[in-house]
């Protein structure tokens, strides 16, 4: 299995805000959508109006990827300029009040909106999902499980939602913690094999409690449309090449526990709850946060998790050919992470000054600097 491509795709969700106010951007959405889906492909409404996803193809190709990414992040800002939005990548919006929000008129959507009620107006949280392909599906319940202690670090390396409803919330990615409001999320339980999932599967079908495995919405999961493991862990990366290299990583570290079965064996009850204490240790410090390792039993910073995260998946790295993309999880350390880059940006704008409304004014040089980093093509 380790000479199989691992083709990838990667999907962003993106944000809609009015230009002038920075917030829910109201009627103007839905010009917005309608022209995006006319001159666009690769482009789909979300479950809230003021959402949008774009994605990739499959691929092998980092560089194209990129390319497709780029290109349409770009397109979209020029559509959202003709219509008074502006367009950004975060995991939480800024500004945007959840009362204020508006389902998009599609039957899953509206269905879904009438099972959650207000969960669904809250859901104010983009991700970024990649999808990374394994050729035998018997594997891919087993994989998952042995996935699950590397998620806290592409968590932290992807966070960027410091924001939720006009506030600092004091963590830097308070998406996942709005997100778990709503059923079947968070870190997926430790099933025993792929028989053990597909009962599962089986039983919430038959109970209706959902109506198939798409909507089952864990941190990664067996994709029901596609035949990959799906990672949905990660933020929206308002920097495009921080995208690209936790897809990158991801799809490297899919590949080592293709190759290797003995990496992270025998998970137990104890070993998902570590994971589940470092994933809120990834929400609360992003690219700073102290990871516990749980052989040595201990927390270890997070430059020294993720070294050895980088050496064990260099094989990987060197076989696939992205040592440039997964290098940049180290710059993604050193500098920080876009919630990072939001909360200077705030604090930059709304400090000492005492005047009134400086916190909405703070806030909206944090939605202008968001959406002008999101449309930036040549950050490389």
């Amino acid at each position: 299995m380790a000479d199989f491509p691992y083709r990838f795709g990667i999907e962003e969700e993106l944000f809609l805000a009015d230009a002038r106010t920075r917030g829910t951007p109201g009627n103007k959405a839905v010009a917005f959508h309608k022209a995006a889906a006319r001159k666009l492909e690769r482009v789909e409404p979300e479950l809230l109006q003021l959402q949008v996803e774009i994605s990739s193809p499959p691929s092998t190709s980092f560089a194209e990827a990129r390319d497709t990414l780029g290109n349409l992040r770009a397109s979209l800002a020029e559509i959202g300029a003709q219509h008074g939005i502006s367009v950004f990548a975060a995991g939480t919006h800024p500004v945007a009040r959840w009362r204020r929000q508006t389902a998009t008129k599609a039957e899953r959507y509206q269905q879904l909106m009438q099972e959650l009620g207000m969960l669904g107006h809250r859901n104010v949280v983009c991700g970024m999902h990649v999808h990374v392909e394994v050729p035998e599906p018997e594997r891919r319940v087993e994989m998952m499980n042995r996935l699950l202690p590397f998620m806290p670090v592409l968590l932290a390396l992807s966070t960027s939602s410091p924001f939720w409803q006009g506030r600092l919330t004091g963590l830097k990615g308070y998406r996942l913690s709005a997100f778990g409001e709503l059923p079947r999320t968070g870190l997926p339980d430790l099933f025993a094999d792929a028989d053990d999932y597909a009962r599962y599967v089986r039983i919430m079908t038959q109970a209706g409690a959902v109506k198939d495995a798409s909507y089952l919405w864990w941190t990664i999961r067996p994709s029901l449309k596609y035949p990959t493991l799906e990672l949905r862990v990660a933020d929206s990366c308002t920097n495009l090449d921080d995208a690209i290299t936790i897809a990158a990583l991801y799809r490297c570290l899919v590949r080592l526990v293709g190759r290797r079965p003995e990496i992270n064996r025998a998970l137990s009850g104890a070993s998902r709850g570590v994971v589940a204490e470092n994933l809120f240790r990834a929400q609360a410090d992003g690219a700073k946060a102290e990871l516990i390792n749980e052989k040595q039993e201990r927390a270890l910073p997070f430059s020294e998790t993720l070294a050895a995260l980088l050496a064990l998946v260099a094989e990987d790295v060197q076989a696939l050919g992205c040592v440039r993309e997964v290098e940049g999880a180290r710059s993604i350390a050193e500098r920080g992470t876009s919630a990072d880059m939001q909360i200077a940006t705030f604090q930059r704008h709304a400090a000492g000054n005492g005047e009134p409304g400086s916190d909405r004014d703070a806030l909206y040089a944090v939605v202008d600097q968001l959406s002008r980093e999101t449309a930036n093509r040549d950050e490389r």
